[in-house]
């Protein structure tokens, strides 16, 4: 005779009990007796990977859950059957519901609810033709989805996609694109129905409400750092030089980020001297048998067989210096000489030798400094001619290079993506093509590639971003925009609706990076000063602000405009 203690004949097995939370899981929190959760907590706790899940959770029994990284946020669940592989981070109160596919690198904000038989495909297989496709190595993107967003049951959302807050996605939707804040979707592929808040008073009026409310933000940031600025020029002055911020050495540099500051933000220079010293200390750097500003106590850089540097901070300085005596109402005495006195010969060589194959950053850096160079030398009537017919050497040879696919200079590399060439397209176009006022090729190819490099989450995931890289998708979408006549904030240009979710979503992020009495830093990542608030960050941060509250039309309300190294205007005479 079996004494074993049985479960009276009326109470409810446990399997179809689990069967039933596995499919409604919102019941578990409520319903669940003490042998139920402590199951749940060890299935819990048997997640493989590197798994945190959140208060009052659920994960089905009979999901698959197998992930690299998985972070579940309080009260979020992963109902039954669903499949989970590779990297989810959730917020709060998110829902997967039954028989949902979330695979590859996945991001979920809050309040995000997934419908059945959906699939969350953050990776793609390369489908090169020269091998089986089963062959070929996996690549990811991964896929972002906003707060307070409704994916209905059987949609498939690609590899790359980012999905703005407050969305709500169509049942059997195909997402092959980007989808902005607000949007209603449907359709194979995805396509915006309309704007979620029609039904509380139009589209247009919630577009000029909210644009209003971004309008009073900006404008309080922009009141915030003037009252400010002196401070924080004030702090990264040691008494002789500027430096970064407190404790780094003095750069040439610093001294011109310190000039941009005060433009930008006081109308004036910088308060340590009056515009006359800022002025002579600036000159008094450049070299006069070059023409170029080596760092502060050290010689000019070495040149190349065509007379002009490959690398080093004499490049930037170029820009930087020229920029900042421009705002003072001076120039550089001296041509650079490295640009006045190359052949076009030369210079067409010198191009091809660029590294365009595996550093189209540093090729596009080069094409930077060395128009802008051409740029001030314009300004030195013994120059003008050579400089005026390299000049054109150098548009002809850009002109007949493009990628007509992508508008731009260089190739993609498997490891690093678009990095190399979107950031080298920012640097060329920047110091040649936007200077001085010379039309992009091929402009909505541009926007495609930016757009697709902007989705790419190892410069773009949450505390990735850094300044040298929203800057360079910022500036070539405002420029082509422009270009191809659309106006900031509206819906009548290419893309625009994508551009502006991007923007939208950047320009909150920026505005919470200022620290009180020190400014901007720079972000993280290896191309720049670090994260700690500087005079580099707080330059280049200013700037990227107005370009994304000009691409959403709210640039007026912050008061300002630059006018130096990321002036958005063509340079015009020197």
């Amino acid at each position: 005779m079996d004494h074993r203690q049985q479960p009276p004949a009326d109470a409810p097995d446990q399997s179809d009990q689990s069967d039933r939370f596995d499919h409604c899981p919102w019941l578990f929190e409520k319903e669940a007796t003490e042998v139920q959760r402590a199951a749940q907590r060890e299935r819990q706790r048997s997640l493989g990977g590197d798994s945190a899940v959140g208060e009052r959770c659920y994960v089905a029994g009979s999901a698959a859950v197998f992930p690299g990284l998985l972070r579940l946020g309080d009260d979020s669940y992963i109902a039954a059957h669903a499949y989970v592989t590779g990297d989810l981070t959730t917020g709060t109160d998110c829902t997967l519901n039954p028989f949902t596919v979330a695979r590859g690198t996945i991001s979920l904000g809050t309040g995000v609810r997934i419908g059945a038989h959906t699939s969350l495909l953050g990776f793609n297989h390369s489908m090169a033709p020269d091998q089986p496709i089963f062959r070929q190595p996996q690549t990811s993107r991964g896929i972002t989805i906003g707060d307070d967003v409704w994916i209905g049951s059987h949609v498939v959302v690609v590899d790359g996609v980012t999905i703005g807050d407050h969305c709500v996605i169509g049942a059997g939707a195909v997402v092959t694109k980007d989808v902005p804040a607000w949007t209603v979707a449907a359709g194979n592929p995805a396509r915006r129905i309309r704007d979620r808040r029609e039904a509380g008073g139009g589209e247009a009026e919630g577009r000029r409400a909210e644009s209003r409310a971004g309008g009073d933000v900006l404008a309080r940031f922009a009141d915030t750092a003037r009252a400010q600025a002196a401070d924080i020029l004030a702090l990264s002055w040691d008494g002789d030089h500027y430096t970064d911020r407190p404790g780094t050495a003095p750069t040439v540099r610093s001294h011109c980020d310190a000039v941009e500051i005060a433009d930008l933000l006081l109308a004036s220079a910088p308060g340590q001297m009056d515009r006359a010293e800022h002025i002579e200390r600036l000159v008094s750097l450049q070299d006069r048998e070059t023409g170029l500003v080596p760092e502060l106590g050290e010689r000019p850089p070495p040149m190349d067989t065509d007379g002009f540097p490959g690398e080093g901070p004499a490049l930037y300085h170029v820009l930087s210096v020229g920029y900042a005596l421009n705002l003072l109402g001076a120039s550089l005495p001296q041509p650079i000489r490295g640009t006045s006195d190359m052949t076009a010969s030369q210079l067409i060589a010198r191009l091809e030798h660029l590294p365009w194959r595996d550093g189209a950053w540093g090729a596009g850096a080069w094409i930077d400094s060395w128009a802008t160079a051409a740029h001030w030398n314009l300004g030195h009537p013994d120059t003008t001619g050579l400089t005026a017919g390299t000049l054109e050497a150098l548009f002809g040879w850009l002109l007949t290079r493009a990628d007509p696919w992508t508008g731009m200079w260089g190739s993609p590399s498997p490891t690093a993506g678009r990095l190399q060439v979107v950031n080298g397209y920012y640097r060329l176009t920047r110091g040649s093509f936007a200077q001085f006022g010379v039309p992009v090729p091929h402009p909505e190819r541009v926007v495609d590639a930016v757009l697709d490099h902007a989705r790419d989450p190892r410069y773009f995931g949450a505390g990735r971003e850094n300044a040298c890289n929203v800057l360079d998708v910022a500036h070539p979408l405002w420029l082509c925009t422009r270009q191809l006549g659309g106006r900031g904030g509206s819906d009548d240009g290419y893309r625009s609706a994508e551009i502006r979710g991007w923007a939208e979503r950047q320009l909150t992020a920026a505005l919470t990076r200022w620290q009180e009495g020190r400014g901007f830093g720079f972000g993280p990542g290896a191309a720049g000063p670090g994260p700690e608030p500087g005079l580099q960050g707080t330059e280049m941060w200013l700037a990227i602000v107005w370009l994304l509250a000009d691409l959403l039309g709210r640039s007026d309300a912050l008061g300002y405009r630059p006018r130096g190294v990321h002036r958005p205007e063509p340079a015009g005479g020197a």
